[in-house]
């Protein structure tokens, strides 16, 4: 007799409860089905072969060398977005503002894209930077 006067008492709030419950589920369901998901409407493009250009401060006129001078940049967008992309709106940066020794190291490699292109990956990620040596001014 409990379990029936638990289901019974007050059921006009819990059928009320229960097709609130169903019409805010079908609502949010029929919104995120008919908005563009950034991941399942978007488009992906490989850029391969990109220069990777060497930012240095304006006093250093030192001449780096980069290897690999090239490297394969992925961006996704709007399916228009990203078919009109081209490939020299995307700028492929190796920061070398702060190196001073004469050495070889390992950078990271830093990616710009125009607005509503999203960066996904370079390949690869880090380059090789040759620093020459500093000639002093005397």
């Amino acid at each position: 007799m409990a379990m029936r006067e638990w289901v019974t008492k007050d059921l006009a709030w819990k059928l009320f409860s229960l097709a609130l419950a169903i019409a805010i589920w079908l609502t949010i369901r029929h919104e995120t089905a008919t908005s563009a998901s950034p991941f399942g409407a978007w488009t992906t493009r490989t850029f391969t072969n990109l220069p990777v250009l060497v930012v240095s401060s304006a006093a250093d006129v030192r001449e780096f060398k980069v290897d690999p001078g090239r490297v394969a940049v992925t961006v996704s967008g709007r399916p228009e977005i990203a078919a009109a992309l081209q490939e020299n709106e995307i700028r492929v940066i190796v920061d070398l503002t702060e190196i001073e020794t004469a050495r070889v190291s390992r950078k990271r490699v830093d990616v710009s894209a125009p607005p509503g292109v999203t960066f996904v990956r370079v390949v690869p990620s880090q380059v090789d930077v040759a620093v020459p040596p500093k000639h002093d001014k005397k």
